[in-house]
């Protein structure tokens, strides 16, 4: 993908443009992790990135990007910017094109997302990204308390790459986030969701969860017993597992909103024949999840029953 990806910075720039593959597929190439979200700065506008590939697409929710498939592969082309003022302690409601590559990368969340490849394959790094790479740390680009106040969702993103990528959190990092934790509470439940899936999906989502319990994130955050669920590859187990704010359950699908209700009676009464012929396997082998409980012992209990359902009643 990179060759492909170092041809589009090419193009761009055989029109009279800068442009930098940029972000997360650099940090990731750094680590010897394959990635396949590339993002490209340019200081090209989004009428001239349209102009140059007509195929391309403006989505409604991203000002300032365009989006560009090739081969199936996806790569969202953003002008350089400078954000000027937000809304919510979330989205930036004011923009200004500029034509700077560094001022664009102040605008940045980590210092790690901040490298960049131009179009001969070369790595810039203008903010220490490496050194933190190296050290594994995650720093903010500049005052970490101004990041988080202005942009409360990079609370969870800090969260979720230290985990994803065993990293620590600077002691500034953690201030920071202790001082704007609060703001938590006016992020959508949707982006909650989302972050909380892939910390708790990560091979090393425990660490993730001890971070989120040793900064206090499990209040603002409106989900509780954090500290005694078990983990498993079962997103919906981990789910179904805590006290959630009812707001939650909004950004389940029905058919996930039923499994939940029945893990939570499950749990209620134990695990039984009744239990496993009311609620059936799945659920019961949630709940087995939850309460530590072998689900091989489960299945074998389910094997016996006389009946499973009432259409083995003749």
């Amino acid at each position: 993908m990179l060759k492909d990806a170092l041809k589009l910075l090419n193009r761009i720039e055989d029109n009279g443009y800068k442009a930098y593959i940029i972000g997360g597929f650099v940090r990731d190439y750094v680590l010897g992790i394959n990635s396949d979200d590339v993002d490209i700065a340019t200081n090209a506008t989004p009428k001239e990135i349209m102009e140059m590939f007509p195929n391309s697409v403006l989505p409604k929710e991203e000002y300032g990007s365009v989006t560009l498939y090739l081969k199936s592969d996806r790569y969202e082309i953003t002008t350089f910017r400078k954000e000027i003022k937000y809304i919510n302690n979330r989205k930036p409601i004011e923009i200004e094109y500029i034509s700077s590559l560094i001022e664009d990368l102040k605008r940045r969340d980590f210092r790690m997302n901040t490298l960049c490849i131009d179009k001969n394959g070369k790595i810039l790094d203008f903010f220490d990204g490496k050194k933190d790479i190296e050290n594994k740390i995650i720093n903010t680009v500049g005052n970490s308390y101004d990041k988080f106040s202005q942009d409360s969702l990079r609370i969870l993103r800090a969260i979720r790459f230290a985990t994803i990528l065993n990293f620590s959190l600077s002691n500034e990092v953690k201030s920071a986030i202790i001082e704007n934790k609060h703001l938590l509470k006016m992020l959508s439940y949707n982006r909650k969701k989302q972050e909380l899936d892939k910390i708790f999906l990560s091979n090393n989502a425990r660490y993730g969860i001890d971070l989120l319990l040793e900064l206090g994130l499990d209040q603002e955050l409106e989900i509780y017993n954090l500290d005694k669920i078990n983990l498993c590859n079962d997103i919906i187990s981990i789910w179904a597992s805590l006290d959630l704010n009812d707001k939650y359950k909004q950004e389940f699908s029905s058919s996930e909103k039923a499994i939940i209700k029945d893990v939570k009676e499950v749990l209620k009464i134990g695990i039984t024949d009744y239990s496993l012929y009311k609620y059936g396997l799945y659920a019961n082998q949630i709940a087995a999840n939850i309460l530590g409980v072998d689900k091989s012992r489960v299945v074998g209990i389910y094997e016996q029953l006389p009946i499973k359902s009432r259409k083995d009643i003749p």
